[in-house]
Order: structure tokens, then C-alpha cells, then sequence
């Protein structure tokens, strides 16, 4: 019963580490030209930039898909560095990591 503890203490520190390195961690993405994203490991967005060329008052449409578009992969990048990071953390056996 003490080692279970001791092991969940132990993942519980392991988790709490890569928690700290997911949110120092900055993930920048320029999927779509003249938009960058800068987002954190755990999914908090630090800064989106437009490039003024970018915004004619007659494409808002087409600026919104590409805003969505862009955000949406810095997303699913820092979701993939936030798998990466719990595959490295032992003693964890979750299927689909």
C-alpha cells in the first residue's frame, strides 16, 4: 500500500514537471502566410499577428477562415508536443499516448 503511494506521489511530481515545461514551452505557427501564432504547450495563446496586407475591408471572410485555419493548427501542434511529453512520463500506461 506504501509503494502505491509512493508511486502516485511520484507520477503526481512527474505531472506537475511537465505541467511547469508545457507552459514555459512557446509553439509558433505560420500555417498561413502573413499569420503567426504563438502559443504555449498547455494551449494558452500568447499572440496572434495579422499582417497588415492581410486586412482589405472586402476579404473579411476569407482573413476569418485563414485566422480559424491557423489557430486550429497550433492547436493540434501543441496537443502533439503535449503527447510527447506524457510519453516520456513513467509508470503511466494510458492507452492512445
Amino acid at each position: 500500500m506504501l509503494d502505491k503511494i509512493k508511486q502516485l506521489m511520484e507520477l503526481k511530481r512527474q505531472a506537475d514537471q511537465i505541467k511547469r515545461e508545457l507552459d514555459a514551452e512557446r509553439i509558433e505557427v505560420n500555417e498561413v502566410r502573413g499569420i503567426k501564432i504563438v502559443v504555449t504547450g498547455s494551449q494558452e495563446f500568447q499572440s496572434i499577428e495579422i499582417d497588415q496586407d492581410l486586412i482589405p475591408a472586402d476579404d473579411k471572410r476569407r482573413l476569418e477562415e485563414n485566422l480559424l485555419r491557423s489557430i486550429n493548427a497550433a492547436i493540434k501542434k501543441s496537443q502533439h508536443v503535449a503527447a510527447e511529453k506524457m510519453k516520456n512520463m513513467t509508470g503511466l500506461n494510458i492507452p492512445g499516448l
